[in-house]
């Protein structure tokens, strides 16, 4: 493995070439963009390099005496899997850098170089560098996460948690209110496994998602003839909740008849099935759960006084993600790699740009809605990686709408020099303008013959071969 990483060396590039004047040229490019520059004349003393430091990216000739670029290339995968290869390459050996390409090196240039291209090809290694650190880091954090599911580390989050971690172990009914989407259930679960009835029945109900009549049913059970087609006894939530832990989504949806049902087994601990008088005795431990305002349903009449203070007595604001700034990076690379192994797709990582759309977005749908854009992003994704183009509009449109021409975007790296953002730039534009330099002055704020002086200095660059 290489030397461990400094903060000196936050963008080390290593060149490799047995031609000294054009290690000279090379070391002249990069160190104007802002590189630790290292060189090597032999891939002997690019191996010892390799050692002693982190090495992000290694630019090396195809063809040296002794190692070649082949050779040094495998060898770089043992002693720093990670640091970037892009290989150098005459015309009359592209072949053998495909085979690089095939044995892990990120890309090959040809000679004579061209300085434009080989910096963007370079900067293109050094990103997808980061993001594969960046991606080992989040599955760190995610595993020493995944015990319970909850995902997340902002301040807003870790301080539900923590009201949690305090309210779980006692038998207190604890009301989680919180827009859709923001994982109460997950929440609930989290609850139920801190409490001493972890080894009992977690029962989950969605008081929305049934009938009035249904939900009667449903929570206490029935008898016998209770009511058309109750053909047989059916015991209830309640009852298999016993010992353990009920959860009520969506609580306010209840009718009034139910609320009071509901009050008693909270205050007595008995209940009747529908069509019996015979009262029943259970032992739970009541989560309730609401996207409403509970206090405003009250005043409105829609919801009992009596029940809402027996449902209030831990009351657990759970935050939309909107407000948990950072999780989103987290909680994307979980739903990534959920659903790729879910799907059997090689998708291993988003992409920066992608990644700032995600986090810039407001999610009024919160943590389920990211978890959809992700699973299709996965699902449609041709890549190993999620682009910005993997996107739904409404997400992708959002990212680009400052920065783009014609729904284009530019996407500059940190560490882009300002000679080299500029020159993107005119280039995108112009790819955008579909080669109009009149509009494209137009769109900079430059007048047009500013263009055409910029393009001919670009054109009288030297190649840096």
């Amino acid at each position: 493995m290489g030397a461990a990483h400094t903060e000196g060396e936050s963008r080390t590039l290593l060149l490799v070439d047995d031609e000294s004047a054009h290690l000279e040229s090379l070391q002249r490019i990069f160190k104007r963009e802002g590189y630790h520059i290292l060189c090597a004349e032999s891939g002997k003393q690019a191996m010892d390099l390799l050692r002693q430091h982190h090495v992000h990216v290694m630019l090396t000739d195809l063809v040296m005496p002794g190692m070649d670029g082949s050779e040094l290339l495998k060898a770089c995968r043992s002693i720093s899997p990670e640091t970037e290869v892009v290989v150098m390459t005459a015309y009359g050996t592209i072949e053998a850098a495909v085979e690089a390409m095939k044995e892990g090196a990120y890309d090959f240039v040809t000679k004579p170089l061209k300085k434009v291209f080989i910096s963007k090809v370079v900067a293109q290694a050094l990103e997808k560098q980061k993001l594969l650190i960046e991606n080992r880091a989040l599955r760190q954090q995610l595993e020493s996460m995944r015990p319970h599911d909850i995902i997340g580390q902002s301040p807003a989050i870790l301080g539900t948690l923590e009201i949690i971690r305090q309210a779980g172990p006692s038998s207190a009914t604890v009301l989680l209110s919180g827009e859709s989407g923001t994982g109460k259930e997950l929440l609930a679960r989290a609850i139920h496994r801190a409490s001493p009835r972890s080894e009992r029945a977690f029962v989950a109900v969605n008081c929305a998602a049934l009938a009035e009549t249904l939900l009667e049913s449903e929570l206490f059970g029935y008898e016998k003839g209770a009511f058309t087609g109750a053909d047989r006894r059916r015991a209830g939530r309640f009852e298999a909740a016993d010992q353990g832990t009920l959860l009520l989504d969506e609580v306010a949806e209840m009718n009034a008849s139910i609320q009071v049902k509901l009050l008693r087994v909270l205050q007595e601990g008995e209940f009747e099935r529908l069509g019996s008088s015979v009262p029943i005795r259970v032992d739970i431990r009541l989560v309730a759960a609401t996207n409403r305002d509970l206090k405003a349903e009250v005043q409105q009449g829609r919801f009992r006084e009596d029940l809402f203070y027996r449902l209030n007595v831990i009351n657990v604001e759970v935050p939309p993600l909107r407000d948990r700034g950072g999780d989103v990076p987290l909680l994307a690379n979980f739903f990534l790699r959920r659903y790729a192994a879910k799907n059997e797709k090689a998708v291993e990582t988003i992409s920066a740009r992608a990644m700032d759309a995600l986090s810039r977005h407001g999610w009024p749908g919160n943590v389920r809605e990211l978890e959809n854009v992700i699973e299709r992003a996965v699902v449609l994704s041709r890549d190993a990686v999620i682009d910005l183009d993997d996107l739904p509009d409404a997400i992708s449109g959002q990212a680009s709408r400052d920065a783009a021409v014609d729904g284009r975007g530019v996407y500059l790296p940190v560490g882009t020099s300002l000679d080299e953002a500029e020159r993107i730039l005119l280039a995108e534009t112009l790819k955008a303008t579909g080669g109009d330099k009149n509009l494209a002055a137009k769109i900079l704020g430059v007048a047009t013959r500013t263009i055409y002086r910029k393009l001919s200095a670009l054109d009288s660059e030297p190649d840096g071969s």
